[in-house]
């Protein structure tokens, strides 16, 4: 392909002078490497003096014959506006490797590693999950990833401009991940708020949740014998833990129905403006700041979790925890729902499609070897879920040999297992205070650099869009100030009395399963089919300077689509409506709500498609050809 489709060899025909002084304006306002060599990366020039422009050169191209299938090329706005005479901006970088290293394990390396995995494992079959999830890890898991941070490595652009110069008829990709990135960030940050409750409340000569002897204690609690190894709680009926209440009645303070939102928890109120403000002060200057803020928050987390690690295995019934969490039960692999399972924990652990992953590849430098980095990622990302999965499962041996039951009886994921499981096991060990300040340090910790790492690539996407604007003054700090006091609002709702019921359909619809997948298939059917799964790769080898492995780009053609698409089509099958701890259904509102947030982000692709191409002056095939023609100012577009 050319790269400047406005003029193709051949004599030029009379009146396209003006159409020609357009053409070589658009040219030297892009500056291409004169030869192949790596690492060389095209940028805009600073200033252009028309006056200074090579006569010769308008010649040459007056002999050159315009392309009438490219005419419009013109007619659709490219993501950067062509202003003389200004500066064009200076994009940001991390200070080093490390920085985007840690950056993006702080963004895949959350929450889900710790209460959803280990579970999983369990849940379907021990050892024999690592089948389906070492499977979905090569077909979806990795090519996904090196494609997303090679996408953004490669046009230095967020999620949203980058789908506009490699391809702008999908550029309804970035709108629709960013949507998603939005509702997440309104609603997992809630998480954190919950854990800095529990935090605080650690700090105390007892921990509130270790006996019945509060205030907020109903009579049917029931504490459980830390010396005997055995419970009272079987022989009563109605009776719950001093954990449970602690949760349901002291932190949420939950309303009976779904239709009662009831009051504000005041100290949630609070502990979520603390996140929300540990989390602006991290993303406030951008790359300058979240770069060196994931020093600390991507690393403590890996102490806290050796540490729960080195208690947890010396406990009593430590063995008989993690032979729960391996034992292989080769049966399990035939049951679709074992490796439904595993796909949708792949896409949730590695982040993909919701385009955090290419924003934080944009801040790399052109010739960094993101083949390599991807390769460690997804391998420190999967050995942390493994790792976790000894840290947790050895204290919820402990837990079930004290009580004398089985481990069945005690294993839990999500937020059962952070603020009801894992708490009570630690209010029966030694020093139980020190270790519940650890463990929440980490939750915290791990929610936190998730949390902020998404908010930069959704001022990333934002930002790219119109840096002009943003980049002037503290239009950005204020726009980003915008944003957190948005999410906060929306928040308030989840901290209230009823709030569990709105955080529930948050977390069921706005950041599905079906979700991803559809992004997936996108995505690769773009970069296989439109975009081209050789060009890509030939990208990746000028930046890198060598050629990755060749699956790489079958995956993104066939493999990662095919998986995609059977994948969707299983969850589809089998999807369910949300019911409220499994047992009460939303009323029909509730529903609507939770449609709005799936169809909010998933629609943004087809109707984007129909947008673009209505405005795109031309014929139905003139248009097409437009849409699916790379920026030409991307480098290596002028060799093609």
């Amino acid at each position: 392909m050319d790269s400047f489709p406005f003029t193709r060899g051949g004599e030029c025909k009379r009146g396209r002078l003006p159409e020609l002084l357009t053409s070589r304006l658009h040219q030297y306002f892009t500056w291409h490497p004169a030869s192949p060599q790596r690492g060389l990366k095209s940028t805009s020039v600073r200033l252009l003096n028309v006056g200074q422009m090579n006569k010769s050169a308008i010649t040459d191209d007056m002999e050159m014959q315009h392309d009438p299938d490219l005419q419009f090329k013109l007619a659709y706005p490219d993501s950067e506006s062509i202003n003389t005479g200004i500066k064009t901006r200076v994009r940001g970088q991390w200070s080093s490797k490390v920085e985007f290293i840690l950056a993006v394990a702080g963004q895949i390396i959350g929450l889900g590693n710790v209460w959803r995995f280990p579970y999983l494992c369990y849940k379907n079959g021990g050892g024999v999950f690592f089948i389906p999830y070492v499977v979905f890890l090569f077909a979806c898991g990795i090519p996904l990833f090196l494609m997303e941070t090679a996408l953004g490595q490669y046009t230095s652009q967020g999620s949203v401009t980058c789908w506009r110069k490699i391809c702008p008829l999908f550029e309804g990709l970035g709108y629709g991940s960013q949507v998603v990135v939005f509702y997440s960030s309104a609603y997992y940050i809630v998480i954190l708020a919950w854990a800095f409750f529990y935090l605080f409340s650690s700090f105390s000569g007892e921990l509130p949740w270790a006996s019945c002897r509060n205030w907020w204690n109903s009579e049917n609690c029931v504490e459980f014998d830390q010396i005997g190894g055995t419970r009272n709680l079987s022989v009563m009926e109605n009776a719950s833990s001093p954990v449970k209440e602690f949760w349901e009645r002291r932190v949420l303070n939950i309303t009976g129905s779904v239709n009662e939102l009831g009051s504000l928890r005041w100290e949630l109120a609070l502990c979520l403006l603390l996140s929300w403000i540990i989390c602006y002060f991290c993303v406030w200057k951008g790359v300058k700041s979240t770069g060196k803020v994931v020093y600390f928050t991507a690393t403590f987390p890996y102490v806290m979790l050796l540490v729960l690690l080195i208690r947890g295995v010396t406990l009593p019934g430590a063995i008989d925890g993690i032979k729960f969490y391996l034992y292989p039960n080769p049966a399990r692999l035939t049951d679709p729902q074992v490796w439904m399972d595993a796909g949708t924990q792949i896409f949730y652990s590695y982040a993909l499609c919701i385009g955090c992953l290419t924003a934080l590849g944009s801040y790399n430098k052109y010739n960094n070897n993101c083949y390599k980095d991807c390769i460690y990622l997804c391998l420190l990302n999967s050995g942390t879920s493994f790792v976790a999965g000894f840290a947790i499962f050895s204290v919820l041996g402990f837990m079930a040999f004290e009580e004398g039951v089985d481990i069945s009886m005690v294993a839990e994921s999500g937020p059962g297992l952070a603020f009801i499981a894992y708490p009570r096991a630690v209010a029966m060990m030694p020093l139980s205070q020190l270790w519940s300040i650890c463990f929440f340090l980490m939750i915290i910790l791990l929610g936190l650099d998730s949390e902020f790492v998404g908010l930069e690539s959704l001022m990333t996407a934002i930002t790219d869009m119109n840096s002009d604007f943003f980049l002037q003054g503290h239009r950005r700090k204020l726009f980003l100030l915008l944003i957190c006091v948005g999410c906060f609002l929306i928040g308030l709702l989840m901290v209230t009395e009823g709030g569990l019921y709105i955080f529930q359909l948050f977390d069921y619809y706005c950041c599905s399963g079906m979700t991803l997948l559809l992004f997936a298939i996108a995505q690769s059917i773009c970069i296989g089919w439109f975009y081209g799964a050789d060009r890509l790769y030939e990208n990746i080898v000028d930046m890198i300077g060598y050629r990755p492995l060749t699956l790489m780009k079958y995956s993104w053609k066939y493999i990662t689509p095919i998986v995609c698409i059977g994948t969707f089509v299983f969850s589809l099958v089998k999807f369910t409506p949300l019911k409220f701890n499994n047992t009460f259904e939303y009323p029909w509102w509730g529903y609507a709500v939770g449609w709005w947030f799936t169809l909010s982000s998933t629609l943004m692709v087809p109707m984007w498609m129909i947008y673009v191409i209505l405005i795109t002056p031309g014929t139905l095939k003139q248009r097409l050809r437009v849409l699916c023609t790379p920026a030409s100012d991307l480098p290596l577009t002028s060799e093609r």
